[in-house]
């Protein structure tokens, strides 16, 4: 086999690492965003905050009217050849004028920064206060280790008995009893049964209607669960005025014991966009808040030289053209966050000034069709990207959603039907709630055409109940 050279030309994509960095920052949140502008001030030393100099000329301006006075006084003052044991430096050198720092305040700094207590801690707190022999601390520490963030035991006893050779399953079991006692009540049962026992195990045996209550939950808690009152008179004998109290009983327990207790630090959704009306148009601004400014430093900026190769030359040129390359990306990504963000609020003007239920249908192509973008650029700028609007905050993701056809021929957003299925449901009469059936002729007689199956897919997907456990519910409620 012989060897040849030959040529051709031929197109190749390049992803270029220019491209791959503004591509990587396009698709970051504002968090990410922030850190990652942090990680470039403190790589890049040609990069400074842009309110570095602001804040040092009020300080300046804030100074004695002479600048030297400090250091005059500092030459000037006598040192005397000996001092007293108790002396302190400032009763014999004058004080040095400390810088003002603009908006300092008095703020508790472990306020912004403290940290939310788990479950788990809670229980490990309350079982250090509680006297046991080590084994059973050791004991107690699995079980508490086993129990998730809704308060309920998430592996079996038995599985951590047979952790503990040796060990009786009576003590096991005596030690789980003592876990169950501590606060939140109910927390360490094995299922909603014995969590629901647990804490009425904690009321006063006086309490009324305790006794039924127990009896509920211990043998027909899927009775209570759908208010069957005859079931439930005709296998208890219980009277219904006394079933009604148990069941308002039960109902002041909780499910989920340990949801009351924060697992962790409450994360607050800070918009990257900002729309409101204004002399009867929609603006749309970018939140300049999310993301510190940065520039250039011109000092080192200056400092570089064409001519010059010598190593640390070299490294501020590279360092310099880093830099312009971040804040191109930047600009490049605040740019497309504002088209995007305003040809979104040009196509769904009427979700802005009338709700969900004027929402139109919309996918990623009608946006990339119109700012000649491609898809993939548009879910970029669109995920874990948020706008402020005045019916709330939203993910831009979520003005994008599919269409039902109408009579007329048009389309009606998916989004649209939800909030008008929810309108329905919250509207109907108690005592004769709309079925899946009649829900779709609504829609039929509305123009829209939604089937059955479709409604009880939105239904469900929203956490509403099917119209006879309504009925139960509404009526049990009264």
């Amino acid at each position: 086999m012989r060897q040849s050279l030959q040529l051709k030309i031929g197109q190749q994509l390049t992803m270029t690492p220019q491209l791959q960095q503004a591509i990587r920052l396009l698709q970051l949140s504002s968090l990410d965003l922030h850190q990652e502008i942090q990680q470039a001030l403190y790589s890049n030393p040609l990069l400074e905050m842009a309110e570095e100099f602001e804040n040092t000329t009020d300080t300046l301006e804030q100074t004695a009217e002479d600048p030297l006075t400090a250091d005059r006084e500092w030459e000037d003052a006598p040192i005397p050849e000996e001092l007293p044991v108790d002396a302190k430096w400032d009763d014999i050198y004058p004080a040095a004028p400390s810088p003002v720092q603009p908006g300092t305040d008095n703020r508790d700094f472990e306020s912004f920064h403290s940290v939310t207590e788990s479950l788990r801690d809670h229980l490990h707190w309350q079982l250090n206060l509680t006297t046991m022999s080590p084994l059973d601390n050791l004991i107690a520490t699995a079980i508490i280790d086993a129990i998730d963030d809704d308060g309920m035991l998430g592996t079996p006893i038995a599985d951590i008995h047979e952790a503990f050779e040796g060990v009786e399953l009576d003590e096991v079991m005596a030690v789980l009893h003592r876990v169950q006692q501590f606060d939140p009540p109910g927390v360490g049962g094995a299922d909603l049964r014995e969590c629901l026992l647990i804490q009425l195990g904690q009321f006063a045996p006086d309490t009324p209607c305790l006794a039924e209550a127990k009896q509920l939950v211990d043998r027909h808690l899927s009775l209570v669960a759908e208010r069957d009152f005859n079931q439930l008179s005709r296998k208890t004998g219980f009277e219904p005025d006394d079933i009604t109290a148990a069941i308002r009983l039960i109902q002041t327990l909780s499910p989920r014991p340990g949801e009351h207790i924060g697992s962790g630090d409450t994360e607050y959704v800070v918009p990257d966009v900002r729309v409101e009306k204004v002399n009867g148009s929609w603006l749309v601004t970018l939140n300049d808040d999310i993301a510190p400014r940065i520039c250039i430093n011109q000092q080192y900026a200056a400092l570089v030289k064409r001519a010059d190769h010598s190593d640390d030359n070299t490294f501020l040129r590279s360092q310099l053209q880093e830099a312009r390359w971040f804040l191109r990306s930047l600009e490049s990504r605040n740019e497309t966050l504002l088209r995007v963000s305003s040809c979104i609020v040009e196509m769904q003007r009427g979700f802005l000034e009338k709700g969900p239920e004027a929402m139109r249908p919309m996918v990623l192509a009608d946006i990339a069709e119109r700012l000649e973008l491609h898809e993939s650029t548009i879910s970029r700028v669109t995920t874990q990207k948020y706008i402020d609007t005045p019916q709330g905050v939203f993910e831009l993701k979520y003005f994008f959603s599919s269409h039902v056809s109408t009579n007329s021929g048009g389309e009606c957003s998916s989004t649209a039907i939800r909030a008008m299925l929810k309108k329905m449901i919250d509207t109907e009469n108690p005592d004769k709630p709309l079925s899946d059936n009649r829900l779709a002729t609504l829609f039929e007689e509305r123009g829209i055409q939604v089937a059955r199956r479709t409604v009880a897919k939105y239904r469900e997907a929203m956490g509403i109940p099917t119209s006879s456990e309504r009925k139960r519910f509404k009526q049990g409620a009264c």
